[in-house]
């Protein structure tokens, strides 16, 4: 099982947690929401929890819950930017289907 981050998602990750000063790393995850079924959860980490599973790559600590490991295992986190949008993406080869507008997705 493993989660891996561009180096632009590591660089946009170090920068954030930098700026803020503490931080264990990045958390992600999923929860039930939108017309498939399920949607990324990305926050910052202070805490370990008991069932955390922690991934390093680049640098950067990926923490990820047991359940959400299920989902996202595989899965590539990247940062970009299209014209005025920038964020990250979630390239999961487990999604077997999203809504149109890439907000939520099915495994």
């Amino acid at each position: 099982m493993s989660i891996t981050l561009t180096e632009a998602a590591a660089d946009r990750v170090q920068s954030f947690l930098t700026n803020r000063g503490h931080g264990l790393g990045v958390r992600l995850g999923v929860k039930t929401s939108g017309c498939s079924g399920l949607a990324y959860v990305l926050e910052f980490v202070d805490d370990l929890d008991e069932d955390d599973q922690v991934f390093e790559d680049r640098g950067v600590k990926v923490i990820i819950d047991k359940k959400s490991l299920l989902y996202l295992d595989g899965t590539e986190l990247d940062y970009g930017k299209e014209g005025l949008n920038e964020g990250f993406k979630f390239n999961n080869p487990n999604v077997t289907d999203q809504c149109g507008c890439g907000e939520s997705f099915k495994v």
